[in-house]
């Protein structure tokens, strides 16, 4: 995987991230170039562990009615197990927002002047419009794309294809971030007037970053490995399989090896199946019963759940509601 160690170091305390101080030499399985940026950026690996949480969260939301549903793996260096060793949709997708977790996570904890050695983006793009100008705090997405660079590609320096996929899909992640970065404003004025406006250059939410992705995933470019000799030997590089379609540009995400279904445990490839998964009896999508299924059928059970009901709200200023038992239907593959 992209960050394996420092997933696993990661993986099963998110609750007390960022309380204790990370000990570089603790962390297994970093690369020489991983151990000496941790090193020499110690203050701000907290926020490398916050990104990669942050990525693997949100690939659980994209995928959660998906065969596959981005499930972690205890006590395993590899943090989602086997899936990630093929060079599947899956492997570019994990590569992709991981990078991209770690570069918000970074660029976020430096404009809230978590650290000392980074803080706000003073390089304003373009002149300010009519009605306002720069003020606040631009978040400075160079500095964070930079250590989620340094950091995730430093695995990557095989002369392979593998290696090629990775870079590639990694700088996918990150480029997301720039592209929809957006200006954020403040009025100023008496009486909330917006008599002049104060803008800065701003982040998007972390989910709209994870909604760009999953339709990059969805469109992602199937590649063929090609090999060829250079004076360090030889070397595998990437070439899109299919001519008539659009080459993909570097913020596209690519692949080069099919997916399993995923429809039955495989330990091999990591597929956990879709038994007692629950599916969407009324969808026609990948969610429903017969597609997520994989043609096996589902089960229906009632659920019993409390819930509020009848609220009214009350002068001044609260809302009563009394509790109600409702009964669902729950449906989940056979």
């Amino acid at each position: 995987m992209l960050f394996p160690s420092l997933s696993l170091a990661i993986g099963h305390q998110y609750s007390s991230l960022g309380t204790q101080p990370i000990l570089c030499g603790s962390i297994p399985g970093l690369v020489p170039k991983q151990l000496r940026f941790c090193r020499n950026y110690v203050e701000i690996m907290p926020s490398v562990a916050e990104g990669v949480k942050i990525g693997i969260q949100e690939c659980q939301h994209q995928f959660r009615g998906r065969r596959w549903n981005c499930t972690t793996v205890n006590d395993s260096l590899a943090i989602f197990g086997p899936v990630l060793d093929k060079a599947t949709r899956e492997s570019a997708f994990v590569h992709a927002i991981a990078s991209a977790g770690v570069a918000f996570a970074v660029t976020r904890s430096c404009a809230e002047g978590s650290a000392t050695i980074c803080g706000c983006d003073t390089r304003h793009k373009g002149s300010p419009g009519e009605g306002w100008k720069w003020g606040g705090c631009s978040e400075d997405v160079e500095f964070g794309s930079m250590v989620s660079r340094e950091f995730a590609d430093a695995r990557e320096n095989r002369p392979d294809a593998r290696s090629a996929m990775n870079r590639h899909n990694n700088e996918a992640g990150r480029t997301s971030i720039i592209e929809l970065m957006h200006l954020k404003c403040k009025c100023h004025g008496l009486s909330g007037s917006c008599e002049v406006k104060t803008c800065w250059w701003s982040q998007p939410d972390f989910r709209v970053i994870g909604d760009y992705l999953k339709d990059k995933y969805d469109s992602a470019s199937e590649m063929v490995v090609e090999k060829h000799r250079e004076s360090r030997g030889w070397v595998e590089t990437l070439r899109p399989k299919y001519n008539f379609f659009k080459a993909p540009t570097e913020k596209d995400l690519v692949y080069y090896e099919n997916s399993p279904n995923f429809c039955e445990p495989n330990p091999e490839t990591g597929s956990f199946g879709t038994r007692d998964r629950i599916c969407n009896v009324t969808s026609h999508g990948i969610d429903g019963c017969d597609l997520l299924c994989c043609g096996r059928g589902h089960n229906t059970r009632t659920e019993k759940r409390k819930e509020k009901c009848h609220c009214i709200f009350h002068w001044c200023c609260y809302v009563r509601c009394q509790e109600c038992i409702r009964v669902y239907d729950v449906h989940t593959c056979k």
